[in-house]
């Protein structure tokens, strides 16, 4: 294949370069700067046929070295800041990797790699990156307590859900956001939205409270913006959004229930509100604007368009050439069945020519021996208009053998005076809508609730 006939990310920047940026807290820079200069110092030429390693302290640095690598190296995984150190090594032999680039050389002195490259912010060099392959793109699964899968991409299929035209003369180039880390699959698609589709970008930090983040998003004219509905939940109760209008607005990696995207549509009722479904190994699948929770049964079965779907026991499977092609490792599962298909492990459920998704296969909770989606039950507790999130778990029982309890989290003026009522309130929703043994035995009315690094509500049993 001649360099012609492959493409790389620098080969979708595009024009109006000087107008575009990527930016965090400390630095802008301007994607001018990426068609001359270099932030592995001139040395993209030593990563030729590589398996590179990508580790770097922040997002910035990430996300300019994964333009200046891809199509010189023949792979490169993308290394989200919560792996594990005791996992650095297993992923590293699964993965083949022989080279690394990293803000942080010292941590790697050790790691067995002969070939170490330090990054930086861009400086002019000589020696700029010419695209000679078709690199493979490695990114890591979420949401595991063990190794993480390491799961194989290609440029293509990530961008295959991305509308790749600039904006029109005259039209003002889109702005984008997300709360996600680019260096997981729902943040690298919005990177990805920003550099093909002719944006800038403006990067989250963990460090920067969340009023500041909001903040400087407001100031960086922030027009398109995604995260979890975990992620929007302690926004809309944060009081932190007021000066922020952004004119669209997209929830993915969890459940959208209605009380959340209610939520955004009364925050922000002049913006696009809609919720997509995707997934580290299956890809983009579908986007719902409609701003009601759950999909289109219409949306399920083959040769509707880029993307096939099917339940199956059901779990939620999606066949697509936007999907991972496989897991990579000395022991790889295979990723798909016999008729390419991923299995997602979402579960969903048909109510009148729609579905709804009640939470993952391997997310249920036992009690007294049914199975319960914890998530069935928060869709439920979260309607109640004085309730921001919550969180349903299992607590061991000595009759039971376990019961359901509920943490909930209310809205900013919900009145403490009136807790009793609004728990007996839920309670009687709960009763109404669920069955017996899926209403809480217990709530409890908390302060916040945690996420993981992904943006996901952080799930463990009592």
């Amino acid at each position: 294949m001649s360099p012609r006939e492959v493409f790389a990310l620098r080969d979708h920047l595009g024009t109006a370069l000087t107008e575009r940026s990527i930016s965090d807290p400390r630095h802008v820079v301007s994607l001018a700067q990426l068609a001359t200069d270099s932030c592995l110092g001139g040395r993209s030429g030593e990563l030729d046929g590589r398996s590179v390693l990508l580790a770097t302290s922040g997002q910035l640095l990430a996300g300019l070295a994964l333009i200046e690598i891809d199509g010189v190296a023949r792979r490169m995984l993308l290394c989200p800041p919560d792996l594990k150190p005791e996992h650095l090594a297993s992923i590293i032999a699964d993965a083949g990797i022989d080279a690394v680039v990293t803000d942080e050389p010292q941590r790697f002195a050790e790691c067995g790699v002969d070939l170490v490259i330090t990054v930086g912010l861009p400086q002019p060099s000589t020696a700029t990156g010419q695209t000679v392959r078709a690199t493979e793109w490695l990114m890591l699964t979420s949401g595991t307590s063990g190794v993480p899968k390491i799961v194989g991409h290609t440029l293509d299929g990530l961008c295959g859900a991305i509308v790749g035209d600039s904006p029109a003369p005259g039209e003002a180039i889109p702005v984008w956001a997300t709360f996600y880390d680019i260096r997981r699959y729902g943040g690298l698609q919005i990177f990805l939205r920003a550099i093909v589709g002719g944006g800038s970008m403006v990067l989250s930090d963990p460090g920067e409270a969340l009023a500041d983040h909001i903040a400087r998003l407001a100031a960086r004219g922030v027009t398109h913006i995604s995260g979890t509905p975990s992620h929007w939940r302690k926004l809309l109760m944060s009081g932190s959004i007021e000066g922020f209008r952004p004119r669209y607005v997209r929830l993915s990696g969890e459940i959208a229930d209605q009380a959340v995207l209610d939520g955004l549509k009364r925050a922000f009722p002049d913006a696009s509100i809609g919720h997509a479904y995707a997934s580290t190994e299956a890809g983009v699948g579908f986007a719902v604007n409609d701003g009601l929770e759950g999909f289109p049964a219409t949306l399920l079965g083959e040769g509707r368009g880029a993307v096939d779907m099917k339940v199956v026991d059901g779990s939620l499977r999606i066949r697509s050439k936007r999907a991972a092609h496989a897991y990579v490792g000395r022991a790889a599962a295979e990723l798909t069945d016999g008729d390419g298909y991923v299995d997602t492990g979402d579960m969903v459920e048909l109510r009148g020519g729609r579905y709804y998704f009640v939470g993952r296969r391997n997310g249920i909770i036992n009690v007294g021996g049914l199975k319960v989606h914890p998530e069935e039950i928060e869709a439920v507790i979260n309607g109640h208009p004085e309730v921001r999130m919550s969180r349903a778990k299992s607590r061991r029982s000595p009759i039971t053998g376990g019961i359901v309890v509920a943490e909930v989290v209310l809205t900013a003026d919900a009145d403490p005076m009136r807790a009793d009522m609004v728990r007996n309130q839920i309670l009687a929703e709960c009763r109404t809508r669920l069955a017996a043994h899926k209403v809480p035995a217990m709530i409890r009315f908390v302060a916040a609730l945690d996420v993981t690094p992904a943006g996901k509500l952080a799930r463990t049993d009592a």
